[in-house]
């Protein structure tokens, strides 16, 4: 692959087999050969018949060019559709969280109570200072997972 720090000079001709072997994507390599054109190098494929010295490998390269935006707005396009999609059923991205090691011990503690009925919940979650709404939160999770999981 081709980095910024190879020496091409101006009127210089780059030889490639095929135009795909000049990057990883197609926008990686649009973007270099239109560089690489800026800096008066000549870019020539062997296989495809890409001459950016002429006016119809210039051509071809511009109609790469456009191919590769539409392709990236497309992605883009269908990405934020899936976004919405997934929002409208109650979806959201991002990591899960996962819980601190005082969440946990708390949560351990709490698993210990927390079946016991002659207690309240005040009486269970004032003392590990957490409030009302922590308390059924963890209460939640401690009903939908096994004692092996937490």
């Amino acid at each position: 692959m081709i980095s910024k720090n190879d020496h091409l000079r101006k009127g210089y001709e780059l030889y490639v087999r095929r135009l795909d072997r000049l990057g990883r994507s197609l926008k990686h390599i649009i973007d270099l050969v239109l560089s690489l054109n800026e800096q008066g190098v000549i870019i020539k494929g062997l296989t495809d018949g890409v001459d950016t010295s002429t006016i119809n490998g210039r051509l071809f390269l511009n109609l790469m060019a456009s191919l590769a935006e539409y392709e990236r707005e497309l992605i883009r396009e269908r990405t934020n559709a899936g976004l919405q999609s997934a929002r409208a059923r109650g979806r959201t991205g991002g990591r899960l969280k996962g819980f601190t090691n005082e969440t946990i011990s708390k949560l351990l503690i709490m698993r210990s109570v927390y079946k016991d009925t002659t207690k309240t919940p005040e009486e269970i979650y004032k003392p590990l200072g957490l409030t009302r709404a922590t308390f059924y939160r963890y209460a939640k999770i401690l009903d939908s997972h096994t004692n092996e999981e937490i």
